[in-house]
């Protein structure tokens, strides 16, 4: 059969993908949307194990229009999602992963919000198969909103629903010389672009699967890929956003999910030359980007960590790092008649380190937990904490 402009194609990049494809077809072919109106491109990125023979065998005998390409193997994701959006035909995108799946009403849902709306990208909520999806962006559904008035951009997956005239508009790929984090430099960028964003809380949409061969591409890979990746969303974050609320905003996501975990409990573990390697890594980083309006937004440990990196204090760092891989609590303390919570990590108030006790101001957020403490004014209470912050950093 034929497809003129389906609603939909859904691109499907596999390499090594059996026999978790079965089920990932399987979940296109149960789609509650139109088969006339659905559009699959396959690309077999050079698997050896029978995943090219099966998406032949799909192609053949599948309700929808289903086309399959074959490629020597990329080493990477972005290569096969590139060449089947060149391909693609239909009004909207959605990027499938060969081993994950979805929900039956998942294309037909998706495409009414977007329609609905006239929004250009469409967040289906994400369950978890032996995996911990992202949840931050899932507590209630949003007819219409944006990266700055919501919690999107802690899930920067590709399996979003992206309208393909905004992808085509600004030329968007996939950027072939990152093999993690292309997807969070991708959907970022659509995001900021977007007339309006969608997100289905109050249905599952898309099942991430935890293959148990441990072969998932996020599970691989050296640490220097997630510097590579760190500094690619810095940076298109820094050149897309004028300095300001908004770019702060953003900036958080790189920092708190992609650089901080270098610095965390698997930082102890590291070897002293990894530990050397990761200063130098973040150095520019830290040097470009981060700011006392990015800090105040962090837990305290959060904090502490980025800027005894911004720093360049390794030897501190360690105690801290080790402290939160024994997962302790760190004593609060309590001034100004509650006003005030310092949550007394490694360093605090030791003159030999010499951090300002703004670093360890708890934020109200995290205050909260601690018993004596009083709310106030949240606002004058942020203004002074960001007064400090800036005064500590400038200082640095």
């Amino acid at each position: 059969m034929t497809v003129t402009e389906p609603d939909v194609t859904v691109v499907v990049g596999a390499y090594e993908a059996m026999p978790y494809l079965v089920e990932c077809l399987r979940s296109v072919e149960a789609q509650t949307l139109d088969p006339a109106r659905i559009e699959v491109i396959a690309v077999d990125d050079g698997s050896t194990d029978g995943t090219g023979e099966y998406l032949e065998e799909f192609a053949a005998r599948a309700a929808t229009h289903v086309t399959v390409l074959h490629q020597a193997n990329s080493g990477g994701p972005s290569s096969p999602r590139n060449v089947g959006l060149g391909k693609a035909s239909g009004r909207y995108v959605f990027f499938l992963d060969a081993d994950d799946r979805l929900a039956p009403e998942a294309l037909e849902r998706m495409v009414a919000m977007a329609d609905r709306n006239g929004t250009d990208v469409v967040l289906g909520k994400v369950e978890g198969i032996n995996r911990v999806p992202p949840k931050a962006a899932w507590v209630q559904t949003l007819e219409r909103t944006d990266v700055f008035h919501s919690n999107i951009k802690f899930t920067l997956s590709a399996q979003k629903l992206f309208r393909r005239a905004l992808l085509e508009r600004h030329s968007m790929r996939f950027d072939e010389s990152l093999f993690t984090g292309e997807d969070a430099l991708f959907t970022m960028e659509a995001y900021l672009r977007a007339d309006g964003v969608s997100v289905i809380a109050d249905h599952t949409c898309y099942y991430l699967v935890g293959r148990d061969d441990g072969k998932h591409v996020t599970k691989s890979g050296s640490y220097t890929l997630r510097f590579d990746s760190a500094r690619a969303l810095m940076n298109l974050i820094a050149e897309m956003v004028p300095p300001g609320v908004e770019r702060d905003k953003l900036m958080v996501r790189p920092f708190l999910v992609t650089l901080l975990p270098q610095f965390g409990p698997k930082y102890v573990g590291d070897s002293e030359r990894v530990r050397r390697h990761k200063f130098e890594l973040a150095k520019p980083l830290m040097d470009a980007h981060w700011t006392p309006e990015v800090a105040v937004r962090l837990k305290v440990d959060e904090r502490l960590r980025l800027q005894l990196v911004a720093e360049e204090r390794p030897e501190l760092l360690l105690e801290v790092a080790e402290f939160v891989k024994s997962k302790k609590r760190p004593d609060a303390v309590v001034e100004k008649r509650g006003r005030r919570v310092y949550l007394a990590y490694p360093h605090f108030r030791t003159g030999e380190a010499g951090l300002p006790d703004s670093i360890y101001l708890a934020e109200p957020r995290e205050a909260r937990e601690v018993e004596g403490y009083r709310e106030g004014a949240a606002s004058v209470f942020l203004r002074r904490v960001t007064r400090k912050a800036r005064r500590v950093l400038r200082a640095a």
